[in-house]
């Protein structure tokens, strides 16, 4: 097992890691997860030494090899394959060795250990890897400087996983994957034979593939049985158990040092109030860290419209006059629409983004917008157009320049972008803060149609939550691409596939589409849609949908507004009744307070009933919402 043991790490004087301890069990897979900037990429470099601990230590057996994605993308001129064969250093060493040595006896020490290691299946093994990261066999013979970063990337993922070390260290792996990507490797993980520690923001992923949950916050590591959302549900009542707690023991201290204050110098009551010195001196309380602040994610109102926003007619697109990359899309995007686009990377999905975007003209075929269309565009290659040297208001300042700079601090701060990180140069910012940023300025302008190129890749869990609830409030056409499947469960009404230069709906769920990518089938797009509902109906549902959640979003704040309330009056009720001369020096006073806490709980019970039940409906209208399409 991996053990971190009370380490401490400071980075330009800032505590990063404090006493923080926690261990990976052999052979388990566990998802350590944090806020951004909490220091979980730190905690790898710790354990992968490429960091040292102020105090503390890490220890994992003498026999483990550790391993983790390269940082630098491979490059030159060695193919793909044997890059990812090179990951395996015993194999290439014993097979160099095997060539040379003369030994007889120690030959066969050679071909044993070949034979142990499983190398001559290597070539095999490696080039299945590869396919299920999206590298087709003629790709995996061509140099990897061909290939661009994020493809190259890849290529790290596939060395380290073909080097299979007995504790596999992944941070973000799915940053760089389409969806089909994410869910071989899903597939790959669950079947692992090592201990696998997983940095990763997406929440399916991790209630897929972890079996327990290390949780870092400031600064200390926490381990969790369980996946996810087990974790986030045990920690959410331990963290309310622990509150309760702790007002109960203040009002208990507040009770009896009121006593201490009126009696302490009295003759007849010095003991007495002695004896509760004592008491307040003994109490215990639990520490609760507070509670790190999520920024909410608000986007503006759509205007109206009048449908369709789009049509297109047998049009082309591409980047190269004759050499179409889509052809013959037929499809009209209707406001409310809400669809996620599917299909392995290289298919064209950011294609057909950029030309509902108009960041590619049309080759053939005809276009028609509506007059009042207004388009907001999301994209990750957004991300390295951004001048570092400048704040957000600056940059939305260039592009709007007569608007007022309380109008733009406005702005960034319903997408979340706080008034310091409002001016603070984009440089300086965090991967999560600069899509933000990029989110503020896709909808600065109120557009009524969203396109989203893969919105999440650098928000962390509760980000990616705003992020859904903002689409789900957002009441105009939203396209999005992502391999985040909850982001697309809870907001797509209907999937269309991107695959064989077409674009056209898909028969079938996200359930039917894994199915077809892990069978090794090619996903069939639906040909000629036979809906049992009609478009028209299906938005209709959808809409109505996304407008139940508002009330019931208002329900659940309500309830838990009304739980706070009646737990902190149950805390000062338990406080007077634990005062064991309650009853002997006022029983009529003791009996009403017993009374009234009987009725605070049973108030508080039924708080919390109200408070589950809208957290249910809540939840079930997202997951029906993604089936509401046709």
């Amino acid at each position: 097992m991996l053990v971190i043991d009370d380490i401490t790490v400071r980075i330009a004087g800032r505590e990063i890691l404090k006493n923080a301890s926690g261990n990976v069990p052999a052979g388990r897979r566990v998802g350590l997860v944090g806020r951004n900037g909490a220091g979980k990429s730190t905690l790898l470099k710790v354990i992968l030494n490429q960091l040292h601990a102020d105090t503390g230590e890490v220890r994992v057996p003498a026999s483990w090899r550790i391993g983790a994605v390269a940082q630098e993308a491979p490059s030159g001129d060695t193919n793909l394959i044997d890059t990812v064969l090179a990951a395996d250093s015993e194999r290439l060493r014993l097979l160099a060795e095997a060539d040379t040595a003369t030994d007889p006896h120690r030959l066969g020490d050679i071909h044993h250990r070949l034979d142990a290691i499983d190398a001559y299946s290597a070539p095999a093994r490696a080039a299945s890897i590869l396919a299920g990261l999206g590298f087709s066999a003629e790709d995996q013979m061509r140099p990897t400087r061909e290939f661009s970063g994020g493809w190259r990337m890849r290529v790290a993922l596939a060395a380290i996983l073909f080097a299979a070390p007995d504790l596999l260290l992944l941070d973000e792996p799915t940053n760089y994957l389409d969806l089909e990507g994410v869910l071989w490797l899903e597939d790959y993980l669950r079947r692992y034979r090592g201990s696998v520690l997983i940095v990763s923001h997406d929440r399916d992923l991790l209630n897929t593939l972890a079996e327990f949950i290390l949780h870092l916050e400031w600064g200390k590591l926490k381990l969790y049985s369980g996946n996810y959302d087990t974790f986030a549900e045990v920690r959410a009542m331990r963290r309310a158990n622990d509150i309760a707690f702790n007002k109960r023991q203040d009002a208990a201290r507040a009770h009896m040092q009121e006593y201490v204050n009126r009696f302490r110098y009295k003759k007849e009551k010095a003991r007495q109030a002695q004896t509760r010195l004592k008491m307040i001196a003994k109490l215990k309380f639990i520490d609760v860290p507070l509670d790190e602040h999520i920024a909410p994610i608000r986007l503006p109102k759509a205007p109206e419209a009048s449908p369709p926003l789009i049509t297109f007619s047998k049009a082309s697109v591409g980047y190269e006059p004759g050499k179409p990359i889509l052809s013959n899309i037929t499809c009209r995007i209707d406001p409310g629409d809400r669809i996620a686009l599917l299909g392995k990377n290289g298919n064209g999905k950011s294609t057909f983004a950029k030309l509902l975007a108009e960041k590619l003209p049309l080759m053939a075929g005809e276009n028609v917008r509506a007059k009042k269309i207004g388009v907001g565009y999301f994209a990750q290659h957004q991300l390295e157009e951004f001048d570092p040297t400048l704040t957000p208001v600056e940059t939305l300042a260039r592009l709007r320049p007569k608007l007022a700079e309380q109008q733009l601090r406005t702005k960034l701060g319903s997408i979340g972008l706080t008034a310091d990180k409002a001016l603070t140069k984009v440089g300086q910012l965090s991967g999560g803060e600069r899509a933000r940023l990029m989110l503020a300025l896709a909808v600065l302008d109120s557009p009524n149609l969203l396109i989203l190129d893969e919105p999440t890749n650098h928000l962390d869990i509760d980000a990616r939550e705003e992020l859904l609830t903002a689409l789900n409030d957002f009441e105009g056409a939203v396209i999005l691409v992502s391999h985040d499947r909850r982001l697309i469960e809870a907001t797509a009404d209907r999937l269309w596939l991107v695959a064989n230069g077409r674009v056209e709906p898909f028969d079938g769920d996200l359930e039917d589409y894994k199915r077809f990518l892990l069978s090794g089938d090619e996903p069939q797009a639906q040909e000629e849609p036979m809906p049992k509902r009609s478009k028209e109906e299906a938005r209709r549902e959808a809409a109505e949908r996304r407008l139940k959640l508002k009330p019931l979003k208002e329900k659940i704040g309500i309830e838990e507004r009304h739980i706070a309330s009646l737990t902190v009056e149950l805390a000062k009720l338990d406080a007077a009744l634990a005062d064991p001369l309650l009853f002997l020096h006022d029983p009529a006073k003791g009996s009403a307070v017993s009374k009234k806490r009987a009725e605070a709980k049973r108030k508080l019970d039924a708080a919390e009933s109200r408070w589950l039940a809208a957290n249910e409906q809540y939840e079930r209208e997202l997951g029906e919402m993604a089936l509401a399409g046709e």
